[in-house]
């Protein structure tokens, strides 16, 4: 059983000298004459806050003369005293002092208010300790302490340590020494809770220990944690966020700053047991998830399922560990999601439902707008020299790369599941732009510009095709769809603007054998001059569109002269005749490809077809025939015994052997893949 111990003059409580009429020098007179000399003041006094006014106060002989500080390992000194002494702390100091003197008094109730009321807690903590433990000293004699008495004075010191730990965020910075002491005195309570457990059996039942301030202490943090978390006037107001969204942010912002000062300020002053970070980390996340549960749980707005699922996947996981050291102690913890798996399921599922259905009500209404602008009696308007109505491909792809912006930065699969519905609402919409493109151009044939609105309209698909081509993927079963649609609308309109100069060609082509190829070379330039016209109203288009046309007009060109040499009507029997006919063939060609080039044509793969038909007439030999053809058939695989048998006709002077033997040289498999551009496939044999 612990025995009085002595107070010494260096100490907080030590005798002064020249005390008037209290415990004298002779430390040799007994407790009881130190206690009639100095009587203890009673409960009233203790509890009376007028009475600290009192002109003499005989327990200043017991305050400490210097300020008590908090020693690096956490124990309370006077600023006086050694750094021995410091290290050992008081009550080491004053259990030393006790094996000098055995009989002397305990601090008394009225000292610890005084140390309580000077903010010194962690003395206070010791203090009661000591005269909690010499009540229960049973050969103490001439105490007028009782344990009630203890246990009010605890109840002050419980009531400023917690009040103190409840603001611990605030206070590590502004009163970083206060808080500190309400650290140690919560620590001196825990310290003398275990030696408390450890020297009794569980079964012994003490009445006040263990006092189980850890558990008060834990408490006492979700308290403040929830008062802080709940406290949304700290956080300014945003524009344009409702109060489900504000309350995320002030949310966030709390928990990000407070853990901040967790890790930095108030961390270090607590013992590793008390596993201060992870304590406080999971206080506030369990918060803020039954928050954002009960969120998602509501009937929450599009705008705030946007904004709690980016609060989920993106904000919460990643912008809590921009701090360096925070994150460091964030991965120790492992705080887990917001939101449980399930949960956020459907919040993702609504989301997308969502935002699915806002950007189809937003394409369709584009495609409105746009049916209504062909209505107008206007002209396109011109960029750079090309007819334009971008308006709808801008405002379809805005709405579909936003909207795949926006899923994104909630996560990367709600990107990927948002990108991949609305790549299909956009074919939806095509397919609806191609229906109502379709409807203009059969019925709004004598509109007044006709055919720069179809123009307009090729050009449009210019930025769809350069969208679905840069953005989606290749796995994208829908890519391939909506460039197919975009091909046909694009070829619907080519037809339509081919039309017209296909229709002034044929006479001019029938000339051909009308005239026996007489005057080939004056036939070919009225060609030439009747689609010079054309191409030149063609330039409204945008260049990669422009070349696309002329190439079929290059086709059609080449394919329209391979018709007329396959019609039977020309039947040459000597070879001069022949040769006057591959000659004039052959100039016609030159003239055709230099035409086309000079107009922007690409298409040089078809440049060797009329040279190659004229080569196979000019030919008397049957072994260079065959092997003309035999190349001829190489760079053109479409081509048919059909088609070769009625150009033979042209060579009369072949015989019927000849000609079997040539065209067996000719492989003629139906089931032979056709090359990407054909030319021969595209003629009809009567």
């Amino acid at each position: 059983m612990m025995k009085m111990l002595p107070f010494f003059q260096s100490g907080p409580i030590g005798i002064r000298n020249g005390s008037e009429g209290c415990i004298g020098a002779n430390t040799s007179s007994s407790v009881a004459a130190q206690v009639s000399a100095c009587p203890e003041p009673s409960g009233d006094e203790v509890w009376s806050r007028n009475q600290d006014k009192m002109s003499e106060r005989p327990e200043q002989a017991y305050r400490p003369s210097r300020a008590s500080s908090i020693t690096s390992n956490g124990s309370c000194t006077s600023a006086g005293d050694s750094p021995e002494k410091g290290k050992k702390g008081i009550k080491e100091i004053l259990t030393n002092a006790f094996k000098k003197i055995k009989k002397t008094k305990p601090p008394s109730v009225k000292q610890i208010m005084d140390l309580l009321e000077e903010q010194k807690l962690c003395d206070a903590a010791q203090y009661l300790i000591i005269l909690e433990k010499s009540l229960s000293s049973k050969g103490e004699e001439g105490l007028n302490t009782s344990q009630q008495d203890v246990e009010s004075v605890y109840a002050v010191l419980k009531h400023k340590v917690f009040s103190i730990l409840k603001d611990s965020v605030l206070l590590a910075k502004t009163n970083p020494e206060l808080l500190q002491q309400a650290v140690e005195a919560l620590k001196e309570q825990e310290k003398e809770d275990q030696s408390y457990m450890s020297e009794n059996p569980p079964d012994q039942n003490m009445q006040f220990r263990p006092r189980n301030w850890k558990e008060l202490w834990m408490a006492t943090v979700k308290e403040s944690v929830e008062t802080r978390m709940k406290d949304t006037s700290r956080t300014p107001r945003t524009e344009n966020l409702s109060t489900a969204g504000q309350n995320l942010l002030h949310m966030g912002k709390t928990m990000k700053e407070d853990l901040t000062v967790v890790v930095k300020y108030i961390k270090q002053l607590y013992p590793p047991e008390f596993n201060v970070f992870s304590t406080y980390a999971e206080l506030y996340h369990n918060y803020f998830a039954s928050q954002a549960k009960k969120n998602a749980e509501s009937h929450l707005e599009d705008k705030d399922i946007y904004l709690l699922l980016s609060w989920v996947h993106n904000i919460y996981p990643k912008d809590m560990r921009k701090d360096h050291v925070l994150a460091a102690e964030l991965d120790k913890v492992k705080l887990g999601s917001l939101l449980p798996s399930s949960l956020s399921k459907e919040l993702e599922e609504k989301y997308l439902d969502s935002e699915e259905a806002t950007v189809k009500n937003s394409l369709s209404k584009c495609l409105d707008k746009e049916i209504q602008r062909w209505k107008e009696d206007k002209e396109p308007e011109k960029l750079n020299g090309h007819f334009q109505s971008e308006l709808l491909a801008i405002f379809v792809i805005q709405s579909i790369y936003s909207g795949q912006e926006r899923a994104q930065d909630i996560s990367a699969a709600v990107g990927e599941e948002l990108s991949h519905r609305l790549s299909k609402e956009l074919l939806a919409f095509l397919k609806s732009y191609k229906d109502a493109f379709e409807d203009f151009k059969e019925k709004s044939k004598k509109h007044r510009y006709y055919k720069p609105i179809l123009i307009a309209n090729i050009n449009n698909c210019w930025n769809f095709r350069d969208y679905a081509q840069k953005n989606m993927a290749e796995n994208d079963d829908n890519k391939a769809h909506i460039l197919g649609t975009l091909g046909d609308i694009e070829n619907s309109g080519f037809d339509v603007l081919l039309q017209q100069l296909f229709a002034q060609l044929k006479p001019s082509y029938k000339k051909f054998t009308e005239n026996k190829w007489d005057s080939s070379n004056e036939i070919m330039n009225e060609i030439i001059k009747t689609t010079s016209k054309h191409i030149s109203d063609f330039r409204t288009l945008k260049e990669p569109f422009y070349h696309a046309i002329v190439e079929k007009i290059h086709a059609r060109l080449v394919k329209e002269y391979i018709v007329r040499l396959l019609k039977k009507k020309v039947s040459l029997k000597s070879p001069a005749q022949q040769q006057n006919l591959a000659q004039h063939i052959s100039e016609n060609a030159a003239d055709l490809e230099a035409f086309c080039t000079s107009n922007g044509s690409q298409a040089t793969w078809l440049n060797s077809a009329l040279p190659k038909l004229a080569e196979i007439i000019r030919l008397q030999d049957l072994g260079a025939i065959k092997i003309e053809v035999a190349t001829l058939a190489t760079t053109y695989p479409d081509i048919r015994k059909k088609h070769l048998e009625a150009f033979l006709c042209i060579k009369a002077n072949l015989s019927h052997s000849e000609r079997k033997s040539i065209l067996g040289y000719l492989a003629d498999s139906t089931a032979s893949t056709l090359p990407a551009a054909t030319l021969f496939s595209n003629i009809n044999v009567s």
